[in-house]
């Protein structure tokens, strides 16, 4: 499954960059994000609860940050385990390009299911990864603009 798009967020590159690595605000901005523990700079584990359909799980997982070129480029890969529900694995490269006075957050993600989220067909994972991913991107831009009209 694939995933890619792209948010305008009024706020400069580097204001941006530093709300992606801030865990607070990441815990805030993922749905269903109950515990976002920041292990190291490029270490984030996480308990997520979703629903997807029938299936509701509670997610552990890892995430690894990959700062190739910040704050410009870089990407990250994690996996969860929902116990009897499933597994995801997957990964994501987002660029921040400076645009129009704010900055331009495209991301181009990819992830693997397995276990009974597989088996609940993927256009039905697919929309729900689309709707989740956009509340994700949603609530983060209203998040960093919020900041920075306040600074």
């Amino acid at each position: 499954m694939e995933l890619k798009d792209e948010i305008l967020i009024e706020a400069p590159r580097d204001v941006v960059y530093a709300a992606l690595n801030d865990p607070e605000i990441l815990k805030d901005c993922i749905p269903g994000c109950e515990e976002l523990i920041k292990h190291s700079d490029t270490e984030l584990e996480a308990k997520v609860v979703l629903k997807i359909g029938p299936v509701k799980a509670k997610f552990s997982g890892n995430v690894t940050l990959n700062p190739e070129n910040p704050p410009e480029h870089f990407s990250l890969t994690g996996e969860g385990n929902g116990g009897a529900a499933g597994f995801a694995k997957g990964g994501a490269d987002v660029t921040l390009t400076e645009q129009d006075g704010g900055t331009l957050l495209a991301y181009n993600a990819n992830a693997q299911i397995g276990g009974k989220l597989a088996q609940l067909g993927s256009r039905l994972v697919q929309g729900t990864a689309k709707k989740l991913a956009g509340k994700f991107f949603t609530s983060f831009a209203e998040r960093v603009t919020e900041a920075q009209a306040a600074s």
